[in-house]
């Protein structure tokens, strides 16, 4: 830590290093959620995509075999789906084993939000109770000095106070932006799934009907 950010610290006092421990905390955080998502892979859609396609050509078991081998969420939710519907098992049952697990992945990846949005809601708040505590012994300091007030000495101890908030909004800032981003990363994981798993039970409307005017065959065995 250099000389200048010391001066900053000491300037803001307590609630400065309040807020400066509260942005290591963030940058913790959001560290630690980028490898997690980068390790679960909940970005990667071309083997449930290839997947979905082999089922659909009624090559289930190489749809199943692919699937399984992708580590991510939205294969693995496929790969349940799959299993469920050779299987036998009734669509429902099927369903509801998907939504679990779906459930279980979302939770296990917004472990650390709430912690960014308190950080992000208080940061500004610490620093305005910074900067109200800063004005507060400005003019304490102007009320002692009676007649012989000095500028210098006022005006010091207003960028002092003020400081405090600004460094509330440095923190806040970033964080609120970035929790936002990674919440759009969980919420487009979340309709990928669902999304994916809804077209193994139901056919493609969009690719016609067949010559007979009945809807196009989807075939989902392997017989």
């Amino acid at each position: 830590m250099d000389e200048a950010t010391l001066e900053i610290l000491q300037a803001g006092g307590v609630v400065a290093m309040i807020l400066l421990i509260m942005s290591v905390v963030a940058v913790s955080i959001i560290v630690t959620k980028l490898i997690q998502f980068r390790i679960a892979r909940i970005a990667e859609r071309r083997d449930a995509e290839q997947a979905l396609a082999l089922w659909q050509r009624g090559r289930s078991d190489d749809a199943l075999t692919r699937a399984a081998a992708d580590a991510g969420p939205v294969a693995q939710s496929l790969a349940r789906a799959f299993r469920g519907y050779l299987r036998g098992l009734d669509e429902g049952h099927v369903r509801e084993e998907v939504v679990r697990y779906g459930s279980e992945v979302l939770e296990r990846l917004r472990g650390g939000f709430r912690a960014l949005e308190l950080i992000g809601s208080l940061a500004p708040l610490l620093g305005l109770f910074g900067t109200v505590l800063g004005m507060i012994e400005a003019f304490q300091q102007l009320e002692n000095a009676g007649n012989q007030v000095n500028p210098a000495v006022l005006s010091s101890g207003i960028w002092q106070a003020l400081l405090t908030t600004a460094i509330g909004l440095a923190v806040a800032i970033p964080v609120v932006a970035l929790l936002g981003w990674l919440e759009r990363r969980i919420e487009r994981l979340a309709h990928a799934m669902d999304d994916t798993v809804t077209r193994v039970f139901t056919p493609d409307l969009a690719e016609g009907t067949s010559d007979d005017g009945g809807q196009k065959p989807r075939a989902a065995s392997g017989e």
